[in-house]
C-alpha cells in the first residue's frame, strides 16, 4: 500500500500546514489538492481518497508488476503565498510516497519505504515564464555552481526520504 500526499516543503509553513490547508479548503469547497488520474496509470488497485484529507491519496499494487501513478495538484504554489508586486515566488510543495507492507494479524502495516520530490505548481503561461527565468539564472551560474543543478527529466525522479 502506497500513500501520497502533497506537503508544503519549507520547515517554517510546515508548523502552519493544518491551517493553510483549512484556509484552502474554505476558499475552495468541494475541491481536492490532490487525485489519481485513473486512466494514466497503471498497476494500481483499490484508489482510495479520503473526504477530509485533501491533499492524500492511496491506493495498493504489486510490487512484481509493472505500476505507474500519474497524480493531479489541484492548486497552485501561490495560492499560499502574500501578494506582492510583481511576480509571485510561490511556495515549493513535496509530493511525498510512503510504502507500507502488509502487516501480520492486529499488528500494524510495516513501513517500508520512502520517497518525495520538491515541485512548485503554476498556471500554464506562469510556468513558462518561471522555467524561463530559472534557466536564464542557471546559465549566468559559473560551470561548477551550474553542476549542482539535477538535469531535466521526462517523469518525475523521487529522492529517498531518510
Amino acid at each position: 500500500q502506497s500513500v501520497v500526499r502533497v506537503v508544503f516543503h519549507d520547515r517554517r509553513l510546515q508548523y502552519s500546514e493544518q491551517q493553510q490547508l483549512e484556509g484552502w479548503r474554505w476558499s475552495r469547497p468541494g475541491d481536492r489538492i490532490l487525485e489519481i488520474d485513473i486512466p494514466l496509470s497503471v498497476g494500481i488497485l483499490e484508489p482510495q481518497i479520503h473526504p477530509t484529507l485533501l491533499n492524500t491519496v492511496e491506493f495498493l499494487w504489486d510490487p512484481s508488476r509493472r505500476t505507474s501513478v500519474f497524480v493531479q495538484v489541484h492548486c497552485i504554489s501561490t495560492e499560499f503565498t502574500l501578494r506582492k508586486n510583481g511576480g509571485e515566488k510561490g511556495v515549493p510543495f513535496r509530493i511525498q510516497i510512503d510504502t507500507f507492507g502488509v502487516g501480520g494479524k492486529g499488528d500494524p502495516p510495516e513501513h517500508l519505504h520512502s520517497a518525495s520530490c520538491l515541485v512548485k505548481v503554476f498556471k500554464p503561461k506562469g510556468a513558462d515564464r518561471k522555467q524561463k527565468t530559472d534557466r536564464e539564472k542557471v546559465e549566468k551560474q559559473p560551470a561548477a555552481e551550474r553542476e549542482k543543478f539535477q538535469p531535466a527529466y521526462e517523469s518525475t525522479v523521487l529522492a529517498e526520504v531518510g
